[in-house]
């Protein structure tokens, strides 16, 4: 038994390891997944990201929803696999990832999915196949297309200072997106576009720090940062195979989010049953940027629709 950060009820918490093929799959449950409400797993972004920047969804066992984080194979507690490349890291293996993680903690008959950016196309890849015991789906600040995303981050691009600009394209241009020049250029648009708050929240830096510190897999399939994407996922879409998404679905975005309308509104447009939410002081981390407002929202819509 544990206490949570910033809750007076103790809260049980769990770790452990699902073994994936000859690999491991580092997971945390906080609550209790036999509680009768079912569970929510939470897929956190990147591809490569870590679970730690999505850490407040845990916020959701005060609701008596026990709440599953993990982390992907290659990143954070998981498995490494530096030496792996592009035909390795594929939509596939992380779908079948969160099949092996559902049956490895006995949840199949009921249990819900938050999939927060590359979490939230992952989560629509798992959806589509209408998976047995899924009872809703939350696509958080997520693209329906990467080739919509590119475009979309080149809009806003534009909308940086004229020098930070310059800098990116230099580096771009030379192969050099790993000079510090460069990443101080990057950061400008991560502070208007992936997390407004600034400096960054411990939890955010933490998953910043692990892309750093192995950036195998964001560099494979998403490239060196968010908006200039290079990676084997560049033209990836699920447009046009929404429609067999059979469970409630809530979609997350904020105002100023890198994940624009234009980014989410295909979501909206083919999904049958679909709600969608746009917190106003938000970017790319509503459920950092406005925690509270976020959790509310999230929490009242699995209570409604996976009760």
């Amino acid at each position: 038994m544990k206490n949570t950060e910033g809750d007076s009820d103790v809260t049980t918490i769990t770790e452990g390891f699902a073994p994936y093929g000859e690999y491991k799959t580092w997971y945390r449950v906080t609550g209790d997944l036999k509680s009768g409400k079912p569970p929510l797993l939470v897929a956190h972004g990147g591809p490569g990201c870590t679970h730690d920047y999505v850490d407040s969804f845990k916020d959701i066992a005060a609701t008596g929803r026990a709440v599953v984080h993990y982390d992907q194979v290659g990143n954070g507690k998981s498995t490494h696999l530096p030496e792996k490349g592009g035909d390795f890291w594929t939509v596939d293996f992380f779908k079948a990832e969160m099949h092996n993680l559902i049956d490895h903690l006995g949840i199949r008959d009921a249990y819900c999915v938050l999939g927060q950016s590359w979490g939230g196309m992952l989560g629509s890849e798992f959806a589509v196949d209408q998976p047995a015991g899924l009872k809703a789906l939350v696509i958080a600040n997520s693209p329906a297309s990467l080739r919509t995303w590119v475009a979309e981050a080149n809009r806003l691009r534009a909308e940086l200072p004229e020098d930070v600009q310059a800098t990116l394209l230099k580096h771009e241009a030379a192969g050099t997106t790993d000079s510090a020049e460069y990443m101080a250029a990057t950061d400008v648009f991560n502070e208007r576009h992936v997390c407004r708050i600034v400096p960054m929240p411990p939890e955010v830096k933490r998953t910043f720090d692990a892309i750093a510190s192995d950036p195998t897999v964001y560099h494979t399939m998403n490239g060196p940062n968010e908006f200039h994407v290079i990676g084997t996922m560049k033209d990836w879409t699920i447009e046009g195979r929404l429609s067999t998404i059979n469970v409630p679905v809530l979609l997350i975005s904020g105002r100023f989010d890198e994940a624009t309308e234009a980014c989410v509104q295909p979501f909206a447009d083919e999904i049958p049953d679909v709600r969608w939410t746009i917190f106003e002081q938000s970017s790319h981390m509503p459920h950092v940027e406005e925690r509270e407002a976020c959790m509310a929202v999230v929490g009242a819509f699995l209570d409604d629709k996976a009760a």
